[in-house]
């Protein structure tokens, strides 16, 4: 009779660890869309607007690019399923292990750019008029 095997540790892939939150790598980002459009519960707003491509070789028709006006996630409509974080093409949204910072209103859990780009240190961004004067 043999001993019963032990699965063996396996070690989660990069980024399919346990998340908390999501950042928004802004220069990522092309405003495509697709984020706020596969998202099940519209908690992704986007605003946009297009500018012409400058330095195009002579003869070429005129291209633009879309240019990145707002983003928000309002944390109290996310189900933190990931399809954003899977749909996005460019990678510009990703999971972070920070969790999303309690707010004493609805309208302090909708995270605009600032709160939403990466942050050098750990913890989750300060949030103004909330953690204004906490050392």
């Amino acid at each position: 009779m043999s001993a019963p095997v032990e699965p063996a540790a396996v070690e989660p892939a990069a980024g399919t660890g346990p998340h908390g939150s999501i950042q928004l790598i802004e220069s990522a980002c092309t405003s495509c869309m697709i984020c706020a459009r596969e998202c099940p519960s519209w908690c992704i707003t986007i605003d946009s607007h297009t500018e012409p491509i400058a330095d195009l070789p002579a003869g070429t028709r005129e291209r633009t690019q879309n240019v990145l006006d707002h983003f928000a996630i309002d944390w109290s409509l996310c189900m933190y399923c990931g399809i954003c974080v899977d749909e996005c093409p460019f990678d510009a949204l990703e999971w972070v292990s920070e969790h999303t910072v309690a707010a004493a209103s609805l309208v302090d859990l909708t995270h605009g750019r600032a709160e939403l780009a990466p942050r050098s240190g750990s913890g989750p961004a300060p949030r103004p008029g909330l953690d204004a004067g906490r050392a």
